[in-house]
């Protein structure tokens, strides 16, 4: 693949997220720890630190808050190259609480993103060179149900990019709290012939786009449909309680017929499942970015998802060494010690 500034770019908006201490209730703390997340953010991040070079495309308050969330994506190695700044009186960025669950109570969100600085954003506002310096390009089902104008451009900037040469990647992530299912399926199926990699769940393959049968059969469907679908990826969950979860995933590659998985992370750890989803897929695109291997991109996404769930905040922190290892581990039969050193 040719050689570009970038490796990746994505778009989408950078969230200020708020979190009482672990199991204290978000209608009773007095105080909340304060992160910066957001899926495109998520996925950059988690690229840049497994060796790529990242970017990302957002729109934020020109405030103490907008810096704090710039100064977080410098510190993830993401280039904030592209950041548009928003000086309007009515400048914001978007909120949600998380509160962690303990069996049986379900971890809470709370979202108070309306009319954030990124909804306003304009096509106007992104330079024309963009489109000839990465790779790759990933957005997803959130950036589109946010407002218009994100839907509008992101469509607009997927069409620019494509006719580049860039690879699309594109996670349909669906939020009901968002936008309803007809206009999310209409949506992402007018950009599906764009897409060359895609994140979807079970779920939404059965629901939104209302296909029947296994995984697989799902999967092969979709790339007749949509031929320049090359990677179909699906991540599986099973939620034993909130603080213990097993993690796989299905990779099906267009070009083999092939399906790639493995036995699942068993009984993991978890300190904080949000942003989990987005390393997974951060694994994913680095596989295929750096090896161009479906089998090493289902690994690494399985690991960096596994290894996500067990750090506080949005944001992974894992880098390629420690990621290799896990994969190492996770594949060995042997006996393993307990503890690095």
């Amino acid at each position: 693949m040719e050689q570009k500034e970038f490796d990746l770019i994505t778009f989408g908006e950078t969230m200020l997220r708020l979190s009482p201490s672990v199991n204290e209730l978000i209608s009773k703390s007095d105080s909340f720890k304060k992160h910066a997340g957001g899926a495109e953010l998520n996925v950059a991040s988690g690229v840049s630190l497994l060796g790529l070079r990242t970017g990302i495309i957002t729109r934020l308050p020109q405030n103490q808050l907008g810096t704090f969330i710039k100064n977080r994506i410098r510190a993830s190695s993401v280039s904030d190259d592209y950041i548009i700044f928003d000086n309007s009186p009515e400048a914001r960025v978007g909120i949600y609480y998380y509160e962690n669950g303990a069996y049986p109570r379900k971890p809470t969100v709370v979202y108070d993103r309306k009319n954030s600085s990124i909804t306003k954003i304009l096509p106007s506002e992104i330079p024309e060179d963009i489109y000839n310096k990465t790779r790759m390009f990933y957005t997803s089902g959130i950036t589109l149900a946010l407002s218009e104008n994100t839907r509008t451009l992101a469509i607009e900037m997927i069409k620019k990019f494509k006719k580049t040469g860039t690879q699309i990647a594109f996670d349909v992530n669906y939020r009901a709290n968002l936008w309803d299912e007809e206009t999310a399926r209409t949506t992402i199926k007018s950009i599906l012939p764009y897409v060359d990699i895609l994140f979807i769940s079970e779920e939404s393959c059965r629901r939104m786009f209302q296909k029947s049968g296994s995984l697989q059969d799902m999967h092969r469907e979709f790339c007749k449909d949509y031929p320049n679908i090359s990677i179909i990826a699906s991540s599986e969950r099973e939620v034993i309680s909130p603080k213990v979860h097993s993690f796989t995933s299905t990779v099906y590659s267009r070009k083999d017929d092939k399906f790639y998985t493995e036995p699942p992370y068993k009984d993991i750890d978890v300190v904080d499942r949000i942003g989990s989803g987005d390393a997974f897929c951060a694994g994913v695109l680095f596989g295929l970015l750096k090896y161009n291997d479906p089998q090493m991109a289902m690994e690494f996404g399985n690991a960096t998802c596994a290894t996500k769930n067990t750090i506080f905040g949005d944001l992974p922190l894992s880098d390629f060494n420690e990621i290799s290892a896990i994969v190492k581990a996770h594949q060995s039969t042997e006996r393993q010690s307990e503890m690095n050193r």
